[in-house]
């Protein structure tokens, strides 16, 4: 599954408070700034593209920026007649009052273009220094090889950011593999040419990139332009409505610009290079895999493969033996991929390696129910059909089963695995009102696609696609069935035999290779390859003439095929079973950029007891959070260290991952600290039988005795009891002494 960038980010479609607003100041109310496609750029169609309150404050602003530039003209003339001193500086003073009062309409504008669609300004930037800062600080991640320099789109996982991911991924394994008895399966990143040429990806896996004229920097095309656009919506308040609808309109269609097209745009709005400034190339594809050579020879070309799924394809016939010859089944994996991002940005979204976690669901195509669809159908959530998007709606809550019955969504299975990625997304801690199912527009669909949704998750960098579902049809069997000759079929006993046309060609290899001799094989394997009208035409042609002209492409030419060279006929036999490709349901996910949105979606501050500073919080919940538990001794004491020596072996032999924390800084300043990391409960010792647990988020504690600390973390982390439950069975603590 080949990820995209998201063309709606500047959309937002939440009503929920919004989390970039617990550091930042409401400023404006909001009216939703939607995108729409639009053919035509008439004054009519340009404010489809804008809200009352955009297209109002812009009216306004070109009417005031008349009325300075006609009083500037006032004070120059009465300058220019040398009128009384009180004339002109009356003047003066009403145009100054004129642009002062264009000053606030322009921040009146630029707070409607930040805000985030609940009335709520947003400064996404701000924010986000705020998330990273905390995140590299503390080691979650960081640019790889920093210390010379660093390389972009490459990054490292410190020990919280490692704990999350394999967090993340050991609740991946459960809730899909073990959930849904999933083959797992693990093979090679280095992937043969031939594996990758059958797929598509060494002629089409490519972006569009332009290059500095002078320096030769690399450039992506389409995020130049985007960049333009969104630029000049968000910054050139003087732009005329119809020069708006155009810019709006080119973000709308982004994806669906040919090479062409994106060229005179970038030639038609005069972008440079955004270092330089010299003039740019035209575009050109750019393949996005690293190429390399398999063995010392040099001769076997390979490549790093840029997604999981080829290798559950090509493995098909044995994982279809090993499910004992029955569909459906699924296969996962999960590993690296690799893609030679031409200009890397946004952190951990758009990077050279990163972790896929990909599913292949083979189907029979003749029937793509579910058996657990039922688990699913009443779900509720964000979705965005095609038809909503075209028409410049707002993505809309929709139960699951309604949007297969309307045809919204292809088919059971697809919708089961949607439900599925909403409950897997939505668990880990990511809000379900800035997570969205967006279905591919026609211009986005691959030609062989039944139907295919992207999961995207708001965060400070627009909307983000996280997951792709997809149902593939049997493109990816057949692909590879065709170019390795080894069929990749599934069977289904007939309970009658029924009888059926067959066409048979049967090629005569002595005589074409006495015709062809070294171009034999491929002239067979043409003959080979035709479909029944092509034959059948043949075969009249060759009763008729003797001799037709016949195209092979291996060979890039005609050669004459004579009766005696190829027999074709059709045959009619019983049939004792179905012989049939399967479908594929793929479910695809991007580990890193569910991570990075996860880290948005849990981050806040509050204010510390004094007031005098905000605090971070990650709150992680206990599935994904990097560390269970920290264990505090109260203060510097042997005694107090011999317990939470204690409590700490407790806690190991239960498998619960945890800390202790023996510096003599305040608990106030320790409690702080694992906020910081999104540890949710924290064992402070104060005496030597028992201990208080806080509670991160809520701050709450309780008293527990040492014997029983373990079984309250486990049950609290695993999920078997939540916090309030707890608190109900133990006595609540609170200390002045601490210092929060």
């Amino acid at each position: 599954m080949r990820f995209l960038s998201s063309l709606y980010s500047l959309s937002v479609f939440s009503s929920k408070p919004h989390p970039f607003n617990s550091i930042f100041t409401p400023l404006l109310n909001h009216l939703h700034i939607s995108f729409i496609h639009c053919e035509t750029h008439s004054t009519q169609q340009t404010l489809l593209f804008m809200d009352a309150s955009e297209e109002t404050l812009r009216k306004t602003l070109t009417e005031k920026q008349n009325s300075v530039t006609t009083q500037a003209n006032v004070v120059r003339n009465l300058k220019g007649a040398k009128a009384a001193k009180s004339e002109i500086d009356a003047a003066v003073e009403a145009l100054n009052a004129l642009k002062l009062e264009k000053t606030s309409i322009e921040q009146q504008l630029q707070a409607v273009l930040n805000s985030d669609g609940s009335g709520n300004s947003l400064n996404r930037e701000a924010f986000r220094h705020a998330v990273v800062n905390t995140l590299e600080r503390r080691f979650f991640y960081k640019p790889s090889f920093s210390i010379y320099g660093g390389v972009a789109g490459l990054y490292d996982y410190g020990p919280p950011g490692s704990a999350v991911k394999s967090n993340v991924l050991a609740f991946w394994r459960q809730h899909f593999v073990l959930k849904e008895n999933m083959l797992e399966v693990d093979c090679p990143c280095v992937t043969p040419e031939v594996v990758l040429k059958a797929s598509g990806h060494v002629d089409k896996f490519t972006d569009l990139m332009v290059k500095d004229e002078k320096t030769g920097m690399c450039y992506r095309a389409d995020h130049l332009l985007k960049d333009f656009c969104k630029e000049k919506l968000e910054k050139d308040f003087s732009l005329p409505v119809e020069k708006i609808a155009d810019f709006k309109h080119v973000l709308a269609v982004l994806d669906d610009l040919s090479t062409e097209q994106l060229g005179a745009k970038i030639k038609e709005y005069g972008i440079t290079a955004p270092d330089t400034k010299n003039p740019l190339s035209d575009p050109y594809p750019f393949n996005l895999m690293f190429q390399t050579s398999i063995g010392p020879s040099g001769e076997s070309t390979g490549y790093m493969r840029p997604e999981t799924a080829q290798g559950i394809f090509v493995n098909f016939n044995y994982l279809y033996y090993y499910n004992g010859n029955k569909l459906p089944f699924a296969a996962a994996q999960i590993g690296q991929a690799f893609r030679n991002e031409i200009s890397p940005r946004q952190g951990l979204l758009r990077v050279r390696e990163f972790t896929l976690a990909e599913i292949e669901h083979f189907v029979d195509p003749s029937d793509k129910s579910h058996r657990k669809y039922g688990e699913v159908v009443d779900l509720e959530f964000l979705m965005f059909p095609r038809e909503e998007q075209m028409a410049g709606n707002q993505a809309k809550r929709t139960r699951l089963g309604d949007a297969v019955s309307k045809g919204i969504v292809n088919n059971e299975t697809l919708a089961y695995f949607i439900g599925r990625v909403y409950l897997f997304l939505t668990r880990l801690g990511i809000d379900k009102e800035r997570l969205r199912f967006r279905q591919h527009l026609a211009n986005e669909m691959a030609h062989y696609a039944a139907d295919c949704w992207d999961a995207e998750i708001e965060c400070s960098y627009g909307w983000v696609e996280c997951v792709g579902i997809a149902d593939r049809s049997a493109y990816d069997l057949n692909a590879h069935s065709a170019k390795s000759g080894v069929a990749l079929d599934a069977h289904e006993k007939l309970q009658e035999p029924r009888e059926i046309e067959k066409l048979v060609i049967a090629p005569m290899k002595k005589e074409l290779g006495l015709e062809f001799k070294g171009n034999q094989k491929k002239v067979v394997e043409a003959l080979e390859a035709m479909n029944e009208k092509e034959a059948m035409e043949m075969k009249a042609t060759l009763e008729s003439k003797g001799e037709v002209e016949f195209h092979v492409c291996t060979l890039g030419k005609a050669v004459t095929i004579k009766s005696s060279m190829v027999s074709i006929s059709i045959e009619k036999k019983k049939e004792h079973q179905r012989v049939f490709t399967p479908s594929v349901i793929e479910p695809s996910f991007g580990i890193g950029r569910i991570i990075y949105c996860l880290f948005e979606h849990s981050f806040y501050t509050r204010p510390s007891k004094a007031g005098d500073e905000q605090l971070n919080v990650f709150r992680f919940p206990s599935l994904v959070a990097p560390v269970k538990c920290t264990v505090f001794p109260l203060v510097q004491n042997q005694e107090y260290e011999n317990v939470a020596e204690q409590i700490s072996q407790s806690l190991t032999g239960s498998g619960i991952l945890h800390k202790i924390d023996i510096t003599g800084t305040s608990i106030g300043k320790r409690y702080a600290r694992t906020d910081e990391l999104g540890v949710p409960l924290a064992i402070t010792v104060d005496s030597s039988s028992s201990v208080t647990i806080r509670e991160r988020d809520s701050k709450e504690q309780i008293r527990v005795g040492i014997d029983e600390v373990a079984a309250v973390v486990k049950a609290v982390t695993e999920g078997q009891s939540t916090w309030t439950d707890i608190q109900q069975r133990y006595p609540a603590h609170s200390s002045t002494a601490v210092d929060e």
